[in-house]
């Protein structure tokens, strides 16, 4: 009698096994956020549609929060918004229905969860920061957000930094080349003022060189005039007979 019932007792515990082992199936009563962690302080996943099913790996002991899979995505949902099936009938996934049900007890690994589920989120960059826990995340969440804002603080004066060189640069580029602008009309304006001098120079060079030659032909002439007019005289005086006492010749009719 006491072989037999222990072959039954084990006959049963073989039955069961599977069913331990493996998820169950729920489904969503509303619409409910599938987040990275068994709290709401969590990064979100997605969102999981009212009415649409689950698979529900294990959940936690102390509190009502299991770990579900969704369309390829893992995550957790509070156990509020997730019924089973049990006799027929739909019931909220509560602890004392986790053997019934076949899920199992669970505990929450943060490093290997997030490693092997969210590497290419965007919020795993910032694993540090949730590895100790919702609770001190949103008790230290003011450092964090005095750190982020530094760093933002940081970022908009490195760019307003660069855009006021930037700016600095272009107006440097302008006043050189306005200065360029300016030296290179005022040297165009010197070589023009050179060129009207030398023009003018030349004509008065030409002009006293044409008045001393014009001078010197009319110093010429009046000196060959005045040799002509002396060379008259000369004649003159010299055709004047010279008369002496008593000349016949010199003496008037």
């Amino acid at each position: 009698m006491k072989s037999t019932f222990l072959g039954a007792a084990a006959l049963c515990a073989l039955s069961l096994m599977p069913v331990l082992a493996e998820a169950a199936e729920g489904f969503a009563t509303a619409n409910v956020n599938m987040r990275s962690g068994p709290s709401t302080r969590y990064p979100a996943v997605t969102v999981i549609p009212s009415g649409e099913s689950v698979e529900i790996h294990g959940c936690l002991a102390d509190r009502p929060w299991c770990d579900v899979s969704f369309y390829g995505g893992r995550g957790w949902v509070a156990g509020l918004y997730v019924q089973a099936l049990y006799r027929s009938n739909r019931v909220y996934v509560e602890p004392e229905y986790y053997r019934p049900l076949g899920i199992p007890t669970v505990v929450f690994e943060f490093d290997r969860y997030w490693d092997r589920n969210y590497r290419g989120r965007d919020f795993y960059r910032d694993r540090d920061r949730w590895r100790r826990g919702p609770d001190w995340v949103e008790e230290g969440d003011w450092q964090w957000r005095r750190e982020e804002e530094r760093r933002d603080r940081q970022r908009r004066q490195q760019a307003e930094r660069r855009e006021w060189e930037r700016q600095r640069t272009w107006e440097r580029e302008q006043a050189r080349d306005r200065q360029e602008a300016r030296e290179r009309q005022q040297w165009q304006r010197e070589r023009e003022r050179e060129r009207r001098e030398w023009r003018d120079r030349g004509r008065d060079e030409e002009r006293r060189e044409n008045g001393s030659a014009e001078n010197y032909q009319g110093a010429r002439k009046e000196e060959r005039a005045r040799q002509l007019r002396e060379l008259r005289r000369d004649g003159e005086v010299r055709t004047v007979p010279k008369c002496v006492f008593n000349d016949f010749a010199c003496e008037n009719d």
